[in-house]
């Protein structure tokens, strides 16, 4: 007669013991029993980043709701709004200069010298090894100065020059010839923006491409340039400067205009439906690959400036100067250093449209790009 329960004899073929389970040969379709701690570390682990995504959106959300509350309803376009974008602006681009002031170091002395160094790894090694991490941060704190001044003239005059000039042309024409008003908007706001930029820039070029540093800080350059070739020192890099940075602003918010735009186009819904997380991922996708474009359309400017602030003799007339490097150097030499380049700006710009980004939507602004925001909030 057949029995309802298995035989206890049959039973040791079904269940085994911790040891014997270790020592046995585990089939095709057994569960492995050695990597269930494993398993759970790495879902303990993700617990563990979602409670702490949440709480950080908590805090972020609360501190955002505090900041609007003290600003007060900021509407699209006004003083508030212009001075939310200025700030911004200075955040977006102090703060991410400043982090990648080793690239720039290194890249700015080949430009200067491109027998100096043989690649880039090479570089900080020797320089580590002669100066230790401050020379590897050497010109930090005019790029500090210099950038965070000249990100928040660009920003804030770039959405002013964009709304004054779309009023100037109509909605339809605005909408139908919108790649043009940016590219306007942008030269304008870059026009100003390198006004102020620029005293700081001479000092950082000539700190990072003279070795040794002949300067112990900003103050310390900005004196020592005008006690010696006057104020006008401070300013004899502009017009390569104004070359540099103007194509490479234009290329920067017009490009990232329209990478958002078509961005947003091929995803399902509209960009209101998507999380603020979200938007900024697509603000920062959108600024690297326009950054990648601004870094080739600037880089033989970038060159000039380099080699004028560091070589350019006092008193010698720019086109001389100019004429003079060209020369030396030729139309390869205007490419120097375009790979650390690409790679310096292409990160620095898709930060930087995050970070600007993200400030706005702390504000309670609408982020850029995409189709154009009500004046309505």
């Amino acid at each position: 007669m057949s029995h309802p329960f298995p035989r206890p004899e049959t039973l040791p073929g079904f269940f085994y013991s911790a040891t014997e389970r270790k020592s046995s040969k585990p089939t095709p379709f057994q569960a492995r029993p050695e990597f269930y701690g494993v398993y759970s570390v790495v879902e303990d682990a993700k617990g563990k980043a979602r409670k702490l995504s949440a709480e950080a959106t908590k805090e972020f959300e609360k501190a955002s709701s505090a900041a609007q509350a003290k600003a007060g309803n900021i509407e699209l376009y006004s003083g508030n709004y212009y001075a939310a974008c200025t700030f911004g602006g200075l955040l977006a681009c102090g703060l991410t200069h400043t982090m990648v002031t080793p690239l720039d170091l290194v890249k700015t002395r080949r430009q200067v010298d491109s027998k100096l160094y043989k690649g880039n790894f090479q570089a900080w090694g020797k320089i580590f090894r002669a100066e230790g991490f401050r020379g590897i941060m050497t010109g930090w704190s005019p790029t500090f100065f210099g950038y965070s001044a000249q990100g928040a003239f660009k920003y804030g005059w770039y959405e002013y020059f964009k709304k004054t000039y779309s009023d100037m042309a109509g909605p339809e024409a605005a909408y139908k010839y919108k790649t043009g008003l940016y590219l306007a908007a942008s030269a304008s706001a870059e026009f100003l923006a390198d006004l102020a930029l620029c005293p700081f820039e001479a000092v950082k070029v000539r700190m990072q491409g003279t070795i040794p540093n002949p300067y112990t800080g900003t103050i310390n350059g900005i004196g020592a340039v005008t006690a010696k070739e006057g104020f006008s020192g401070l300013y004899k890099g502009l017009y390569p400067l104004w070359g540099r940075q103007i194509p490479y602003t234009m290329m920067k918010f017009a490009s990232f205009e329209t990478i958002v735009e078509i961005i947003y186009d091929r995803l399902p819904g509209q960009k209101s439906d998507y999380s603020k997380a979200a938007q900024t991922g697509v603000s920062f996708t959108g600024g690297y690959l326009a950054g990648i474009l601004c870094a080739i359309v600037s880089h033989p400017a970038d060159v000039m400036v380099s080699k004028l602030n560091t070589n350019r003799a006092s008193g010698e007339a720019f086109g001389s100067a100019l004429g003079r490097i060209y020369k030396d150097i030729g139309f390869g030499g205007l490419w120097n250093g375009l790979p650390v380049r690409i790679v310096m700006i292409g990160t620095l710009t898709g930060l930087q449209w995050m970070i600007y980004d993200y400030f706005k939507i702390f504000m309670g602004l609408p982020t850029t790009g995409g189709p154009p925001p009500s004046e309505k909030k």
